[in-house]
């Protein structure tokens, strides 16, 4: 996203220690929207039984309803680098919020499957803009002394917003029906959606910029197959899929490399510009980071999705207690991340990084010693542990990653970030459902009873976790803060390149 000066002007009043009244609006609202945006992403997957039973669809029709969100976020984000420059503030913000809220009543008043796919389709479309056009807005209008306290909001709605998901619908199927998950959401939107359209300037100059249909083709076919293949292949392990997994998968393996030879062309042209910018790869500060991110969020949705199995089929609990059981964890990491975020502007990340990544590790290895005998508090409790280190990390990771890019490349650095993550999701979803059935398989086979087996299963796939989470301790030794914010210089960090090996600038 681009501006007309990198100096702050009258209006904007940025300084080292404050923001103008105009840019904290609109963090705020975007703040709030983005929340209420996310939460829909991980609402359907407890409200999953119910709504097949209402709308008698068998479950590979209804998983639709997550798998399609998920697929439209993928095929949207890569789109947002170029649409976050060409329009202002104001403009994507009325878009992006009028299309989820009416995405958001449709699904209220879907007569049936195809019209509720639809809605959740354009909520997804909105979503994908909203969360990058929020992090683009921190990046370029919150000064560096104050980046990581604001970036401990953003950190909510990245990772709080699906944590509470599930509880949130579980307590809403307890007393409503399943419309009441869209009804409840409906009137935050508006308000939303109203008071942006009413309170919101544009802060940003837009720039004319070429979108490469080209580029939207292979991006779409690239992020679409992969995360579609990741995402069946849990149903693949259970015999329940009508394509097999590889073939998306592959796929959108060929797109992507398709994609990445084309954007790196379009990066070479004097004319012409790259839908997603790869640039930021080659700064080290945000590849280490970035990677962390993807390990940490594939731990995060993994476990979203097993300790509900683990509660409701192995412990016999209800909707309503799983959620309850899963709503101390978000809270906990709600209230760690923006107190992360400000230890941030003080200490750097490294202080808040190697202790959270060997928090969810450890979390992680105590999560495999969960069976059918195991009392529901040590299930909170390990939950905590994790949700807790993940506080910690998400914030610094983000700043740090985020904060590192050249100012021209926040847009893009924003979307590579979300569209990774959404990877990250489905991966992390595939590799857990797929040991967690492998493992049940092999115990059934050796004369386990079922439950029993299940849970075996699922002590396995935390175990793979814990594996895949000891590759982000080794890389946390490796985050450092960014060399444009304050007190970098002075604690021996160097001045990173970007790929013309020209400094970063000292500003933002």
């Amino acid at each position: 996203m681009e501006i007309a000066s990198k100096q702050p002007g009258p209006d904007m009043g940025t300084t080292e220690e404050s923001m103008s009244p105009a840019v904290v609006l609109v963090i705020g609202v975007l703040l709030a929207a983005s929340f209420v945006m996310i939460l829909n992403e991980t609402v359907m997957g407890v409200a999953l039984p119910r709504l097949m039973k209402d709308l008698d669809i068998p479950y590979a029709t209804g998983q639709w309803l997550t798998t399609g969100f998920m697929l439209t976020m993928a095929v949207v984000i890569p789109t947002t680098g170029l649409i976050l420059k060409r329009f202002s503030t104001r403009a994507v913000f009325i878009t992006a919020m009028s299309m989820f809220t009416f995405g958001t009543a449709l699904s209220a008043a879907a007569p049936g499957f195809p019209v509720l796919l639809a809605g959740r389709i354009v909520q997804a479309a909105g979503t994908a803009v909203m969360l990058p056009l929020l992090i683009t807005t921190v990046l370029t209008f919150v000064p560096a002394s104050r980046r990581g306290r604001t970036m401990g909001l953003i950190s909510i709605v990245i990772a709080v917003a699906p944590a509470v998901g599930p509880s949130f619908s579980g307590l809403i199927l307890e007393v409503f029906s399943w419309r009441w998950i869209f009804l409840f959401v409906l009137p935050v939107a508006v308000v939303a959606l109203v008071i942006g359209t009413m309170k919101i300037t544009n802060i940003t100059t837009p720039a004319r910029v070429h979108f490469d249909m080209v580029s939207i083709a292979l991006s779409a076919v690239a992020f679409g197959g992969l995360v579609y293949g990741l995402s069946s292949i849990g149903e693949a392990a259970e015999g329940d899929t009508l394509i097999p997994p590889a073939l998306p998968i592959a796929a959108g393996a060929v797109a992507l490399a398709a994609f990445t030879a084309r954007q790196v062309q379009l990066q070479r042209s004097a004319d012409r510009q790259p839908l997603l910018d790869l640039r930021p790869f080659r700064i080290r500060s945000f590849a280490v980071g970035l990677l962390m991110l993807l390990v940490s969020m594939g731990a995060l949705f993994g476990t979203l999705i097993l300790l509900p199995i683990y509660l409701q089929n192995v412990r016999d609990l209800t909707t309503l207690q799983t959620g309850l059981v899963l709503l101390p964890g978000g809270l906990v990491m709600g209230l760690i991340a923006p107190v992360s975020g400000r230890l941030y502007d003080r200490l750097g990340p490294r202080p808040l990084v190697i202790p959270g990544v060997v928090t969810v590790t450890l979390a992680l290895g105590l999560m495999q010693l969960l069976d059918t005998t195991s009392p529901t508090w040590l299930a909170i409790v390990v939950h905590v542990v994790l949700s807790a280190g993940l506080g910690m990390l998400m914030t610094p990771l983000m700043t740090s990653s985020l904060g590192s890019l050249p100012a021209d490349l926040y847009s893009h650095g924003s979307a590579i970030l979300n569209t990774l993550q959404q990877l990250a999701g489905a991966a992390g979803t595939a590799l857990f459902i797929t040991v967690m059935t492998r493992g049940a398989t092999s115990s059934e086979a050796d004369g386990v009873d079922p439950v029993t087996a299940q849970a075996s299963g699922i002590s396995d796939a935390f175990l793979y976790g814990a594996g895949m989470a000891l590759i982000a301790v080794a890389l946390s030794f490796l985050v450092r803060r960014p060399p444009t914010d304050p007190g970098a210089a002075g604690a021996g960090g160097q001045p990173e390149l970007d790929a013309d090996k020209a400094p970063v600038p000292a500003s933002h």
